[in-house]
C-alpha cells in the first residue's frame, strides 16, 4: 500500500512539472518576436513602358484576278518572286478580246458612215445620237475586257501566293496570285482608352521578334484609330517597321513596346510583395514604431527584380523583405540585421 502511494505521487509531481514546463515555454514563444529584414524605398524616376503582343502583317495585301471568268493562258510569275508597279502578272486568254475587237472595228466604219450623213442632214439628230451611244458602250466594254485580259500589279511586293496554273479555268473561288508589300510593314496594337491622349502618330515603338531573339527593331506609329470599341475599352494602333532588308515577314510574332513617358514612382523588391491567396490583391509589410501594418498596394510594371508602385506605401517608408510567413498585421517584430 505505501508503495502505490508513493507511485501516486511520483506521477503527480511529474505531472505538475510537466505542465510547468510547456508553461514557461509558451511564455517564451510568446515574449520573442518574429525577426524580418527590412528595405528603405523611396520615389525615382521610371520610364512608363507597355507591352503589346502582335503578328506581323504586309502594309499592302493585294488579291490579282480578273472580274469575270475565264481561262488563264499565262502565269509569268511564282510564289516568292520580288515584281514592280504594273508588271504584267497574269495573260487570260484572248480570243473574246480579238472577237471584240473586230466588232468595234466595223461599228467605228459604221458610225463614220452614219456621221457623214448626219452633217448632210440624210439622218436625224436622235438617229446620230444612238449610233454614238452603242459605239460608246461597245468601247467601255471592249476596255473592260482588256483590263480583265492582262492583269499587272498594282504595287511594289512579292507574290505570297498562287492558286491557278496555266490552263486552269478561273472561277472567282480564290484569286489566281496574292501580291504583298513588305517594305515596310505593319503591326496593328489594341492600346487602353486610359492611354489615348499619350499615343501620338510619329512616336517610336520598340519591337522584338521570337524569330530574332536579342535583336530589337525600331518602328513609327503610323496610324491612331480615332475611336474606341466599347466591347473592350482598347483602340487599334499601327506600327510601320521599314523592313529594308525584308528580314521580317508577315505572321511573324512580335512584342511592341512603347514608352508614354517618365513619372515618379515608389519601386520596391520584388520579394517584398505578397499574393494574398484567393485574390488578384497584393499586399507589403510596412514597419514603423517596432510594429508592421499590411498594406494593400497597386502594382505597376516588373522590372528585374523590382516592381514600381501606383499607390499604397508612402515616400521612404521601410517595408519587410524576409521573414513575412509569421506575420499578421500589427505584430510587433524585431529587426534582423544581418
Amino acid at each position: 500500500m505505501k508503495k502505490e502511494i508513493k507511485l501516486i505521487a511520483w506521477l503527480a509531481a511529474a505531472l505538475l512539472s510537466a505542465c510547468s514546463g510547456n508553461k514557461e515555454a509558451q511564455e517564451q514563444a510568446a515574449a520573442e518576436k518574429p525577426k524580418v529584414k527590412l528595405a528603405l524605398v523611396a520615389v525615382r524616376p521610371v520610364d512608363q513602358t507597355q507591352e503589346y503582343a502582335a503578328t506581323v502583317e504586309a502594309e499592302v495585301t493585294n488579291h490579282i484576278a480578273p472580274s469575270v471568268p475565264g481561262r488563264i493562258s499565262k502565269i509569268f510569275v511564282e510564289v516568292g518572286d520580288r515584281i514592280a508597279k504594273g508588271q504584267k502578272l497574269v495573260q487570260m486568254d484572248a480570243a473574246n478580246l480579238k472577237q471584240i475587237e473586230l466588232q468595234i472595228e466595223n461599228q467605228r466604219i459604221e458610225f463614220s458612215r452614219i456621221d457623214e450623213l448626219y452633217k448632210v442632214g440624210g439622218i436625224s439628230k436622235s438617229e446620230w445620237d444612238a449610233a454614238r451611244t452603242a459605239l460608246d458602250v461597245r468601247e467601255t466594254s471592249y476596255a473592260n475586257l482588256q483590263e480583265n485580259t492582262v492583269l499587272p500589279s498594282p504595287i511594289d511586293g512579292v507574290v505570297t501566293a498562287r492558286n491557278y496554273d496555266d490552263g486552269d479555268m478561273y472561277g472567282g473561288a480564290q484569286p489566281i496570285l496574292t501580291v504583298e508589300r513588305i517594305v515596310p510593314v505593319k503591326l496593328v496594337i489594341h492600346v487602353s482608352e486610359t492611354s489615348f491622349p499619350k499615343v501620338v502618330k510619329g512616336a517610336p515603338a520598340t519591337i522584338k521578334l521570337d524569330t530574332y531573339p536579342g535583336e530589337v527593331f525600331e518602328g513609327r506609329i503610323s496610324l491612331v484609330y480615332p475611336t474606341i470599341s466599347q466591347a473592350t475599352r482598347t483602340f487599334p494602333v499601327e506600327i510601320q517597321l521599314y523592313n529594308r532588308d525584308m528580314k521580317v515577314r508577315p505572321g511573324m510574332f512580335a512584342r511592341v513596346t512603347l514608352n508614354f513617358g517618365v513619372e515618379n514612382r515608389i519601386v520596391v523588391p520584388d520579394v517584398a510583395v505578397i499574393k494574398q491567396s484567393g485574390s488578384g490583391d497584393r499586399y507589403i509589410y510596412v514597419y514603423k514604431n517596432g510594429a508592421v501594418s499590411y498594406n494593400k498596394v497597386e502594382l505597376g510594371r516588373r522590372m528585374n527584380n523590382e516592381y514600381e508602385l501606383i499607390s499604397g506605401i508612402e515616400n521612404n517608408s521601410q517595408v519587410v523583405i524576409a521573414g513575412q510567413s509569421r506575420l499578421n498585421d500589427g505584430a510587433e517584430v524585431e529587426i534582423e540585421n544581418n
